[in-house]
């Protein structure tokens, strides 16, 4: 039998208590060291899932010799330097979401790798049974040849949130951007990773917007991101997507997800719901709509939050490429960061 595969946790946040638990009395993997800048949350994790070994400076768990794996689950804007120290360690290394700040990071962090797994959580969603059931559906060529992809997520800014979200999801200087870098690294991926990581992006224009002023006050401090972003973008083979996502939108909520090709489309639910998740129309020789539900759930949350690391142990231990590796993460990254270009300039984006 092989030994588990041993982790170490950096950072020791709110994301960090899922993936310990995802690791909790497995097998295949053992948490033996955690670090956080803040020594009493390190012991506090440490204390609650008996793990050995404490360290206030990152530097230091990437150098134990006894750290097989890196779960960087700290802020974005210092998992770069981070996860270049601990491929250059000889360690396999998860990222959380957004993989990095830009995609010029996910290069760096790509030329430090050599053979060893970097994988990261942006394929989050892309463990519930939706996207299992989406992923071999749309792998049969039923939709024909692929037209557009369709996205428009608001989360509307009523009722107002009885807690402030944490200031790093709305800082550039700390995650990068708003609601692209924290939701938009999901849709992407969920996408991308559904048709198969077929498509290749050429061309993005993109817009985003701040949060309105009446709303402001359910922010922290210092908050600086975008609430709204919007992307058109062209891929290779006369391939598009619309895509849109709000949070503190000033409107009602909307979800939807959608694929359509020559023969038909598919709608997709990117997380958990009520009523079906995965919907096939197409319209019959005789003109009349025809739609099936392929599958109606329900999605577990459990999948969501276990998939990223145990798919990530599992890549190590079998040898293979994760749900999602850096070169696909760059990918994603190319496409935000081309959003952000294109708002910025208000010019169209061309992606080499």
């Amino acid at each position: 039998m092989k030994k588990p595969v041993r982790i170490g946790i950096v950072g020791c946040g709110v994301i960090a208590q899922y993936h310990a638990k995802a690791l909790a009395g497995w097998t295949d993997a053992q948490i033996v060291a955690v670090a956080d800048l803040r020594e009493e949350a390190a012991l506090r994790t440490a204390a609650d899932f008996k793990v050995g070994k404490v360290y206030t400076d990152p530097h230091t768990l990437i150098a134990d010799p006894e750290v097989d794996a890196v779960i960087l689950a700290l802020p974005a804007n210092g998992r770069t330097e981070l996860g270049i120290a601990a491929f250059r360690a000889g360690k396999h290394v998860l990222t959380e979401k957004p993989v990095a700040m830009n995609a010029q990071e996910v290069g760096l962090l790509m030329a430090a790798q050599g053979q060893r797994v970097g994988a990261c959580c942006s394929s989050r969603h892309r463990f519930t049974e939706t996207a299992r059931i989406a992923a071999e559906f749309m792998a049969s060529g039923a939709l024909g040849k692929l037209r557009h992809l369709r996205c428009r997520a608001l989360c509307s800014a009523a009722p107002a949130r009885e807690k402030m979200p944490p200031i790093w999801s709305w800082s550039r200087k700390l995650n990068g951007g708003g609601v692209l870098m924290n939701w938009g690294c999901y849709d992407l991926d969920f996408f991308l990773g559904t048709v198969g990581w077929s498509l290749v992006p050429r061309q993005v224009m993109g817009s985003i917007h701040g949060v309105s002023p009446q709303f402001v006050s359910q922010l922290p401090p210092g908050s600086d991101a975008e609430s709204h972003a919007i992307g058109f973008i062209m891929f290779d083979g006369n391939v598009t997507m619309a895509y849109e996502r709000a949070e503190f939108y000033s409107g009602k909520d909307e979800a939807v997800w959608e694929i359509s090709g020559a023969e038909g489309s598919l709608e997709l639910a990117l997380a958990p719901r009520d009523g079906p998740l995965l919907i096939h129309r197409h319209i019959s020789m005789k003109g009349d709509l025809k739609e099936k539900v392929l599958w109606g759930g329900p999605d577990s949350w459990l999948d969501i939050h276990n998939g990223p690391v145990r798919d990530f142990v599992m890549a190590i231990r079998e040898n293979r490429q994760p749900r999602t590796n850096l070169k696909q993460a760059l990918v994603v990254a190319q496409i935000s960061d081309a959003i952000y270009t294109s708002a910025a300039t208000g010019k169209t984006v061309q992606i080499n």
